[in-house]
């Protein structure tokens, strides 16, 4: 995934190198696995909250289908009472 993104970005390992420099240097060798931990909490609320949503819509598409099969299933059941009349 790593590649994917640099890739994506275009960096080099210098630039790469640089930017990790950098971060050490702003924040501190401290700081870093704080900032890492939070971001990884954020990262798996952010996937927790998409997957109740994918799975609230995936609940509710089921639900549709269910009442659409029971109206297609009245709409027969009328259709044959009508012939049976004529």
């Amino acid at each position: 995934m790593l590649s994917t993104v640099l890739l994506f970005f275009d960096i080099g390992g210098g630039e790469l190198f640089l930017i990790m420099m950098f971060v050490l240097v702003f924040f501190g060798s401290k700081k870093i696995p704080e900032l890492a931990r939070g971001l990884g909490k954020g990262m798996r609320e952010f996937k927790e909250a998409s997957a109740g949503i994918r799975r609230e819509i995936q609940e509710e598409a089921d639900k549709i289908q269910k009442e659409v099969k029971v109206i297609k299933e009245e709409v027969n059941i009328e259709d044959e009472i009508k012939k049976l009349k004529e």
